[in-house]
């Protein structure tokens, strides 16, 4: 019997609350259980001058973590799903995806209601090439600039003036209590999220049995479902975050899944879109055929160059 259960987790006050929840729902479902967590410091987090499509992409932000389930100083890893590399190294297993928080993008600015509202030339602060995509659709009138750091960094530099407005994920800022910084929550038709965009992922080591069983009731059969789905676009796309793309699923009323999917080149606005229906129980197919109507439409011709 395992005497302490360790999460590994990032040290940004977001991690450590994702972190902080996975093991207070794991107290509540396994009373007696000892659960404790490791901080550490990721790569992705130490690099903040370039944008992590140039230095290696959202897998920087959980490599410490992975190192450390092997090491054995872990049993357990909570990731930001959207931050999950699309294919997981065989050593490791994926246990659990829980329930999703708001998927949505959101904005934030001390100056302007919405982004209609912002005139010609306001600057608009984002991580993403996905959301520098959508922006330049929309509103080509916007000057998008990048901007890099955990939330309180990047709410600290939209309020020293460097950015007239940022888009950011919603769930990230209600998770920290932050939610009235938001002034406006931006519609899926408009803003599309990212795969797995607002669900947090559990990682154990394929052969810790224990962990994955620890894990199991965490599991959230719809979010898991829908974040499969999202994740074969990314990862029949290339799955890195060199590549502008959005995929979202929702189970409809009548309990089939509804996946939309857009990509494009984040550097002129262009991009196509796809959608298509398919079984709750078989997401992965889904994600095929939107790529396959992605890549129709000419979505590999769109794909910017690298650099």
């Amino acid at each position: 019997m395992t005497e302490a259960w360790i999460i590994a987790t990032r040290e940004s006050p977001l991690a450590l609350w994702q972190a902080e929840h996975v093991r207070d729902r794991l107290r509540q479902l396994h009373p007696g259980a000892r659960v404790e967590l490791l901080g550490m410091t990721t790569r992705g987090d130490q690099i903040l001058d370039r944008a992590l499509s140039k230095v290696g992409g959202k897998g920087l932000f959980i490599k410490e973590l992975e190192v450390a389930l092997a090491e054995g100083r872990a049993h357990i890893a909570v990731h930001s799903l959207k931050d999950v590399p699309m294919q997981l190294a065989p050593e490791f297993s994926l246990a659990a995806v829980m329930a999703r928080e708001d998927p949505r993008d959101c904005f934030v600015s001390p100056r302007y209601d919405s982004l209609e509202a912002m005139p010609a030339g306001s600057v608009v602060g984002t991580s993403s090439l996905r959301r520098e995509l959508m922006l330049r659709a929309a509103f080509p009138r916007l000057d998008i600039r990048p901007v890099r750091g955990n939330v309180g960094t990047r709410l600290r530099k939209l309020d020293a003036g460097e950015f007239d407005a940022l888009l950011m994920a919603a769930a990230g800022l209600k998770r920290l209590g932050l939610a009235d910084r938001i002034r406006q929550i931006l519609p899926t038709r408009q803003f599309l999220p990212a795969p797995g965009q607002g669900a947090l992922g559990i990682e154990v080591l394929a052969a810790n049995g224990d962990a994955a069983a620890l894990v199991a009731p965490l599991e959230d059969a719809a979010t898991r479902a829908a974040t499969a789905a999202e994740r074969a676009v990314s990862r029949l796309l290339g799955g890195s975050c060199e590549v502008p793309l959005a995929a979202f699923a929702e189970v409809e009323p009548d309990g089939r899944l509804r996946l939309r999917a857009r990509v494009g080149n984040h550097r002129t606005g262009e991009l196509v879109a796809a959608e298509a229906l398919g079984a709750v129980g078989d997401p992965e197919p889904l994600g095929a055929e939107v790529v396959e109507q992605l890549k129709k439409l000419g979505a590999l011709q769109l794909l910017p160059a690298p650099g």
